[in-house]
């Protein structure tokens, strides 16, 4: 019997990537591949890319480096890189730099991948009949009871920093038909939790709503009526979304997440807290509106817990400009907040509108101060915690010189540490809060 090919997978950026990594690993294994995590025993090494910041693509750099060196030792070796990288790297310029490079392709492309395999290397298995649209692959899970459910691809908006409609394309949605096949899939095999993808989640519209339940409540935003169908699917106990839009925020929408099974965590991400800023960024939205939308899903949802996005130091940022994000974060109370130093991305439309004059020391600084906010503010809130009740999701167990511990999410999508073994891992338990800092939570299961 001849030993298996292996395969390498790794992945940078968003959980889209994580989601499309699942789908190219489904792949490898249709090819009868099995994985490996040593990169010198891999017959395939996939890095799944991000362009989101300049050091993501700097990474792919590094490590393509490194494969050079690799391949002397191992001349049959395939490196290949996909993602959003050479999504927008339409004329190759960057790929062409790249060293040691055999496949060099685009997310949307991996359907070819087992065919381009076969051509370099016949003794790989092809394969036959794929369908064009990568997103009806089937992903391959590493935790059965935890999956990303992609909705839609790419973007409409060009929020004037962003490369995501050059990487991804223009907005795709998925079938719904499929979706919800996906989704009972996945519950079928044990699965009790789903996260919802879309680069503007929250937009989904159904290209095929005749799918939809009649006695669905909701009529006006598909994305609503899409979180009651899949709150309907047994087996499932916990659904997510990420990372919708504040101007698709409909009444509808805010009304859904009071759905049962809806963790009490919704990432909204703002930018900026300056409304000439939010115009430079192409948000469609203003400091106001943002503000009046938290408080109605504060109203509508007591305990909900908030996170978001923030760009400092973006094109003629001042620090007055500064200050109006800092304000604006003090006064929605943010959990957490993924805060990101300005980098030009070129092709964007802020590269060719704006000048970067804020110094990279000055953005530093002001990644800082909302860092410091954030964990001053995140600690206060933390504390309410103590001596109450909150479900857990186990995601994984270690063992420490003080014991086994399992750390799992909170239905507000707290990290939450208890003792126990990994028997429990994939359960959801009511575990009493004892003590709280900024990024944990301790406790015991009830």
């Amino acid at each position: 019997m001849s030993i298996p090919y292996k395969y390498h997978i790794i992945t940078f950026g968003c959980q889209m990537n994580k989601n499309d990594s699942e789908r190219v690993e489904s792949l490898f294994r249709g090819m009868g591949m099995e994985s490996t995590e040593k990169e010198t025993d891999a017959d395939v090494i996939l890095l799944n890319s991000c362009s989101v910041r300049e050091s993501a693509e700097a990474r792919i750099f590094g490590f393509t480096k490194n494969y050079v060196e690799l391949k002397k030792q191992n001349p049959n070796l395939v490196v290949c890189v996909t993602g959003c990288m050479p999504g927008r790297d339409k004329g190759k310029s960057m790929g062409d730099k790249l060293q040691g490079v055999d496949l060099y392709f685009p997310t949307k492309d991996m359907v070819h991948l087992p065919k381009w395999l076969y051509e370099i290397n016949p003794n790989f298995r092809n394969m036959e009949d794929l369908q064009e649209d990568y997103l009806s692959l089937r992903p391959t899970l590493k935790k059965h009871t935890q999956a990303f459910v992609t909705l839609q691809t790419g973007c409409n908006h060009f929020c004037s920093y962003c490369v995501v409609p050059f990487a991804r394309g223009l907005e795709v949605n998925r079938s719904l038909k499929e979706i919800l096949e996906e989704c009972n899939a996945l519950a079928e095999n044990g699965c009790i939790e789903i996260t919802l993808l879309g680069q503007i989640v929250n937009h989904y519209i159904a290209p095929d709503p005749q799918y939809f339940s009649l006695h669905n409540p909701y009529r006006k935003s598909d994305f609503a009526k899409l979180l009651w169908e899949v709150n309907q699917i047994h087996g499932i106990e916990r659904i997510h979304f990420t990372a919708p839009h504040p101007i698709f925020m409909s009444e509808e929408v805010i009304d859904a997440m009071a759905l049962p099974k809806h963790l009490q965590f919704l990432h909204l991400p703002v930018q900026s807290g300056n409304d000439e800023m939010l115009r430079k960024m192409n948000r469609r939205h203003d400091r106001q509106f943002y503000l009046n939308l938290v408080k109605r899903i504060g109203e509508k949802h007591k305990n909900m817990a908030l996170g978001t996005d923030i760009i400092v130091g973006f094109c003629g940022e001042t620090d007055a400009m500064f200050e109006d994000t800092v304000d604006l974060y003090k006064e929605c109370q943010f959990d957490i907040s993924y805060t990101a130093q300005y980098s030009e991305r070129s092709g964007t439309l802020a590269v060719k509108a704006f000048k970067d004059d804020v110094d990279k020391s000055e953005k530093k600084r002001r990644w800082w101060v909302l860092q410091k906010l954030m964990e001053d503010i995140v600690y206060q809130k933390n504390q309410k915690y103590i001596g109450q009740t909150v479900s857990v999701m186990l995601e994984n167990a270690t063992k420490t010189a003080t014991g086994e511990w399992l750390t799992g999410n909170s239905e507000h999508m707290k990290r939450v540490r208890i003792q126990g073994d990994d028997s429990k891992v994939g359960t959801i338990q009511k575990v009493k809060i004892e003590k709280a800092d900024k990024w944990m939570l301790w406790g015991h299961i009830l």
